[in-house]
């Protein structure tokens, strides 16, 4: 989707968290103009308990900073808005600037599809501070839902074996907006298809659908509501069984079936959204074996998701195919991703070094991680990743056998005779995009490639292998140096 179709420049970049503008202004009149900053998008945890993260939005990320423009219409109403403490909450200098703004930034990102870890940046922003203040909400919005969803399903399909999952989750999505992101990230991630016709359209995902319960409550009977829809939908008839009584619904769609096959033409499947579906697929799948109509799919819905699918697989379901909606959409059980945007580095101005920081906190797993930081993904000799490497040029000893924890300073990763790939690419380049996006298609292929090569005990739900991820030594004496220092130690 382009971030534009159904916006304009000024909705983008008013698509932000006040205290962006606010910090920007303070910037501005404080005379950090030329004042330039680093800054890392990542999480800290795994979503779902999982092993591992999808990397999604980033094929968005171009258009984001291309687009951030301020028009006359979104300079009146910041003109508008008032202080807490009374008077205009913006200056007219400040809006001044805005009205000639725009986007000079390098970024840095994982590519989309490709999978990332906790507290390795997915995304590194560089520019003029007061820039990379401004793009932080809106750019956390992009990456944050997409990489949740595209993970969510990433697992789903996963648990599925291989057989088609289709999203089913815009009637329950978070708006217009969240239905085309779920649509998007959710097909990344592997979905086959999607109910989402303007998803459909925008992205050319596959589109699928039939009819629903209110279909056979229309006419007199279920057996004269299957009979409409096969003459309607010859080429495209999966009949709904549980309307009133799914046996029942299992005789009247074998009827229709031999009807169809007179006509010289196949009933494609059937769908189970309701009751105990794994002892119902059974009776379903021995009735039109027995009736001749092995070709019939068995299709099911009705709140799946990973560990359902699992389960029904494991009581020897022959279900052919999942619709997945509710759980998908929403993330369920976990509705954020919690992904934070942290400076790592300043400096005066472009001709200055780069002076690294680090924030410590109370809390220390909120302590983050300074300098210039780059991914090093480190593969075994038949691809399989082994584990990451963050690494800064400035502190770089070139020491790729061992690499220190990124939580655990003590704990050291062995990497043996693993080959390196930097992972990061150039995404922006003062503002512009660098290249052109992959696409989703080869999003989708790099996302079901890397999963493939991930270790299963690393992709397992329950109690997954924590996958390695760690500092290069001379980053990992940097930071404990700098933590002294900021504690007085």
């Amino acid at each position: 989707m382009s971030l534009t179709d159904r916006t304009v420049p000024s909705d983008v970049a008013l698509n932000t968290d006040l205290y962006e503008l606010t910090m920007a202004q303070g910037f501005w009149e404080s005379g950090l103009g030329d004042a330039q900053g680093c800054f890392n998008v990542f999480f800290r945890e795994n979503p779902f308990n999982g092993g591992y993260a999808v990397a999604c939005g980033m094929g968005q990320i171009a258009e984001l900073v291309e687009n951030l423009r301020f028009d006359e219409e979104s300079i009146a109403y910041l003109a508008s808005v008032q202080a807490p403490g009374g008077g205009p909450l913006f200056k007219q200098g400040f809006l001044d600037y805005l009205r000639d703004f725009s986007m000079h930034v390098d970024v840095w990102a994982i590519p989309e599809g490709d999978l990332v870890f906790p507290r390795e940046p997915m995304v590194r922003v560089q520019g003029s501070v007061i820039e990379c203040q401004i793009l932080e909400t809106a750019l956390l919005n992009l990456v944050n839902f997409q990489t949740l969803v595209a993970t969510k399903a990433s697992r789903v399909v996963y648990a599925a074996e291989g057989h088609p999952v289709s999203d089913f989750g815009l009637r329950r999505a978070q708006g217009p907006d969240g239905g085309l992101a779920v649509a998007r990230a959710s097909y990344i991630g592997g979905c086959a298809s999607t109910s989402n016709v303007l998803a459909g359209k925008i992205y050319n995902i596959p589109v699928f659908g039939t009819h629903a319960h209110s279909w056979v409550m229309a006419f007199p009977s279920e057996i004269d509501a299957f009979r409409a829809f096969a003459k309607s939908s010859p080429k495209n008839c999966c009949l709904l069984l549980d309307t009133y009584d799914v046996h029942q619904g299992i005789k009247n769609a074998i009827v229709v079936a031999k009807e169809m096959e007179e006509r010289g033409e196949r009933l494609a499947a059937i769908r189970i959204d309701s009751g105990d579906l794994a002892k119902l697929a059974k009776e379903t799948r021995a009735a039109f074996d027995a009736a001749g109509l092995p070709y019939v799919k068995i299709s099911v819905s009705n709140d799946l998701e990973e560990y359902t699918i699992q389960s029904l697989f494991a009581q020897g379901a022959p279900i052919d195919s999942f619709g997945v909606g509710t759980k998908l959409a929403t993330c369920d059980p976990q509705p954020s991703l919690g992904g934070v945007y942290k400076l790592s580095a300043t400096r005066s101005s472009k001709d200055e070094p780069w002076r690294p920081v680090m924030k410590l906190s109370e809390q220390y797993y909120k302590r983050t991680i300074p300098g210039i930081q780059s991914i090093l993904r480190f593969e075994d000799a038949s691809g399989c990743p082994v584990g990451d490497m963050i690494v800064d040029d400035a502190t770089d000893t070139g020491e790729r056998n061992a690499m220190t924890d990124i939580i655990d300073p003590v704990t050291i990763h062995r990497l043996g005779g693993a080959t390196p790939r930097e992972l990061l690419e150039l995404v922006v380049k003062d503002g512009v995009r660098a290249k052109e996006p992959d696409g989703i298609v080869a999003a989708k292929a790099r996302c079901k490639d890397a999963l493939m090569r991930l270790d299963p005990a690393t992709k397992r739900f329950l109690n997954p292998q924590t996958y390695p991820v760690g500092l290069e030594r001379g980053l990992a004496e940097l930071r404990q140096r700098l933590a002294q220092e900021e504690l007085g130690i």
